[in-house]
């Protein structure tokens, strides 16, 4: 059996079982290329092709094509992913990559094995939702979803076609997070009584953006717009800058509560559950130009077992020192972690050979893409599957809500619905989409 033919034949079935190397390799030991998991890239921006780039560094992986409205950055990508298989194109061995405009032209290939989502996050559902629909494997970059509905319906689809689910909440992947993460599984810092999940403050811009510039040659704007306002075209609400749109991203909350809010819920086994309520406070906009994220924000969300979680722009964490990462403060002490860093009142917790009980964190060996590798060879979960990165997301979701409608929102975290607000319930499953695009 072809590797191609028994991905798909696996995720009809279901069944948990590792891949035989012969499947997979020739007899040198080496991976052939009719053997290997195909991949194709949605979204060929600097974190698309990091993610393609990285991932490609498994020899179980063959990329295959690429895609991306704007042409220059398609053609770079293409070209990325040429020159990594030079040696087997003049061989014969490697057929070329394609470069399309349109993603559905890569979740509708057959000869796909699995697809990275690294669009901007108006983009995500749709992209994600086409690829799983075929029975594709998808990495898929964090929010998991621009919309609270649309989160929903990724990870149920994820769920019904068992497929393997990545979302690029990476810091799942590090030693830091996860050493603070058992501190406070294990009880170390006593019963959790608060928890702190600092995040970068919004962005501003002078430039009002109501007169449509001129699109550039090779960049299909319409497209790239997709299910979302076909806004008066700006370069600066474009590559990058589209984060603080929010028609088309979440601001910095939204960017970052995949990470720190992410490793909060893990800590607190919060995986596939949430708040019981959500209220959002001292959110400032920007007096003029064309961003509408927030630039200030503070969010208090709670938890049933009585502790709060404040995700916030203003926080001092740590030693005081600290304004990103995530803290949880227990009765017996506290535990700090940022990328690179973490802090403890007990410093000997944090030693990664000190044992800090019988509850051990998921721990990845090569990786949070190689995770994902080996999720789709071995049909094992991945540390960041599609309800973990949805469920991260959804006191944003939340917040955004009770910032509109100026009043805390009850939430009911099991049957995933706003309690005693019909308004609110509506406005957080509402989806506007321009155009015929649909979920």
């Amino acid at each position: 059996m072809k590797r191609r033919q028994f991905i798909k034949s696996s995720t009809v079935f279901a069944v948990p079982t590792i891949i035989p190397s012969s499947v997979i390799f020739a007899q040198d030991n080496k991976p052939v290329p009719s053997n290997r998991i195909t991949v194709g890239l949605i979204g060929c921006g600097g974190q698309g092709n990091g993610d393609l780039s990285t991932i490609m560094n498994s020899a179980e992986i063959q990329a295959v094509a690429v895609c991306d409205p704007d042409k220059g950055r398609r053609d770079a990508s293409q070209a990325q992913v040429q020159e990594r298989y030079a040696k087997e194109s003049a061989a014969g061995t490697f057929k070329g990559v394609d470069a399309v405009n349109d993603f559905r032209k890569i979740t509708e290939r057959k000869d796909i094995d699995a697809v990275i989502v690294a669009t901007p996050d108006h983009w995500h559902a749709l992209a994600t939702l086409g690829a799983l629909r075929t029975g594709k494997h998808v990495y898929c970059e964090k929010p998991i979803t621009h919309l609270f509905a649309e989160g929903q319906a990724v990870y149920q689809e994820a769920a019904k076609q068992k497929v393997i689910f990545q979302v690029g909440s990476q810091q799942r992947s590090e030693t830091v997070f996860r050493i603070a993460v058992e501190i406070v599984l294990n009880g170390l810092i006593g019963k959790v009584k608060e928890v702190k999940v600092g995040l970068p403050t919004g962005n501003q811009t002078d430039i009002e953006g109501k007169v449509a510039e001129s699109i550039p040659e090779g960049l299909d704007y319409d497209m790239w717009c997709g299910p979302s306002r076909l806004l008066p075209f700006n370069p600066k609400r474009l590559h990058w800058d589209w984060r603080w749109c929010l028609d088309y991203g979440g601001g910095q909350m939204m960017d970052w509560i995949g990470h720190h809010n992410d490793i909060a819920h893990w800590g607190l086994e919060m995986d596939k559950s949430g708040p019981i309520s959500v209220e959002a406070k001292n959110f400032r906009y920007p007096a003029k130009g064309m961003y509408d994220n927030p630039i200030d924000y503070e969010v208090v969300s709670t938890y049933e077992p009585g502790y709060t979680v404040t995700m916030s722009n203003g926080l001092k964490m740590g030693n005081g020192n600290h304004r990103m990462g995530t803290q949880w403060i227990g009765e017996n002490g506290w535990v700090y972690a940022d990328r690179g860093r973490i802090e403890a009142s007990n410093a000997e917790w944090t030693r990664e050979s000190f044992d800090r009980g019988p509850k051990k964190a998921y721990k990845v060996k090569g990786g949070h893409h190689r995770n994902w590798v080996e999720g789709i060879l071995t049909r094992n979960e991945c540390i960041c599957p599609a309800e973990t990165g949805h469920r991260s997301a959804t006191p944003g979701h939340l917040a955004y809500i009770s910032d509109k409608l100026r009043r805390p929102i009850k939430w009911d975290p099991k049957a995933e619905k706003v309690i005693g607000d019909d308004e609110a319930e509506k406005l957080l499953k509402s989806l506007h989409y321009r155009g015929d695009w649909t979920l």
